[in-house]
């Protein structure tokens, strides 16, 4: 298996076209407990063009119906990311300080249920909640303040590279 760059311009330019309306490719998931991790799933794929279709434990979209868990599920998107050894995008949980735009950050409640997901668009310095500027659907935002948000956990995935 060979190792390939993650391509965040290609990612970064997605997530500026879809942000504030829907790739009619992919299901729209507002209805049905949220779009957001659907969204992050397509800017990666847009950054990584390749997908692990592995029944169950992959990430991949074929149709509503046929999709892998991850592709839509906040914790099963993050289990597939840090987890993934095989093909595919892969991440490591980062500190925030080495965070850069096409990264992802996941929101929780206080006894860590992670809930939401937002793609990294910018960061202008620094990065620190006031400096990073994220994506996401269900509660459509482009190049919005983290600082913004409310939650009581946060974690941070660095988009390491892509596995063919």
């Amino acid at each position: 298996m060979r190792q390939i760059p993650y391509d965040r311009e290609k990612a970064l330019a997605y997530c500026a076209q879809w942000a504030h309306k829907r790739n009619k490719k992919y299901q729209d998931f507002s209805t049905m407990g949220g779009d957001c991790t659907n969204f992050i799933s397509q800017c990666l794929y847009a950054g990584s063009g390749v997908m692990n279709t592995t029944p169950n434990y992959g990430w991949y979209y074929r149709s509503a119906k046929d999709r892998a868990p991850a592709w839509a599920g906040v914790e099963p998107l993050y289990r597939f990311l840090v987890g993934n050894r095989a093909k595919g995008p892969f991440a490591t949980d980062s500190q925030i300080e080495k965070l850069t735009a096409g990264d992802i950050i996941q929101l929780g409640d206080e006894e860590k249920h992670f809930y939401h997901s937002l793609f990294i668009s910018d960061i202008d310095g620094t990065p620190t909640p006031e400096t990073i500027f994220v994506s996401t659907h269900t509660f459509d935002a482009h190049l919005r303040q983290l600082s913004t948000y409310d939650f009581a956990n946060i974690r941070f995935l660095h988009i390491e590279g892509v596995r063919i």
